[in-house]
């Protein structure tokens, strides 16, 4: 009997079917991502006059300012994120975009992610790919280079302004 199921385990695991837990897992990601973006419609990224705000959207939510910016009067790595996501949740791509691109990036790339781990949870299996640790170590990756990389833009231009 033990035997009997550890074959059926290996057997899907040579069809790159997930085991019930990373299923799981994709659909507990799925609905926290889903949460970020419901979060995202609170955030009041606009001043009083209409205009959208660049950064400190966090603060319309109760959240304290930014510890990084009081202490150094210099924006952070991520400054600009929480109004990106909210902006872009709202159609304002331009504004979002303003706000901070590499946060306008990954919020697309969050939206894609909910259908794409509630499909590959119902299937299965990954959907487009066979492994995904390569995946997600390039996805990360690429969005703290790109971060950083902005943020160091941003430095400079608050260097010689």
């Amino acid at each position: 009997m033990a035997s009997t199921e550890q074959s059926m385990d290996a057997r899907r695991r040579v069809r790159g079917h997930a085991p019930l837990v990373v299923r799981g897992v994709l659909v507990l990601i799925a609905l926290g991502l889903a949460l970020v973006f419901y979060i995202a419609t609170r955030v009041q990224p606009y001043k009083d006059d209409g205009s959208a705000l660049k950064s400190a959207s966090h603060e319309t939510l109760g959240l304290p300012p930014c510890n990084f910016k009081r202490l150094t009067d210099l924006p952070c790595p991520s400054c600009g994120m929480t109004t990106s996501f909210a902006l872009l949740v709202r159609g304002d791509v331009s504004n979002s975009m303003r706000a901070n691109w590499v946060g306008t990036g990954l919020a697309v790339l969050c939206a894609f992610l909910i259908p794409w781990c509630l499909v590959s949870s119902f299937r299965g299996r990954y959907l487009w790919i066979k492994r995904i640790e390569a995946i997600l170590g390039f996805l990360v990756g690429t969005f703290t280079v790109l971060m950083l990389g902005r943020w160091g833009v941003m430095l400079l231009l608050t260097l010689f302004d």
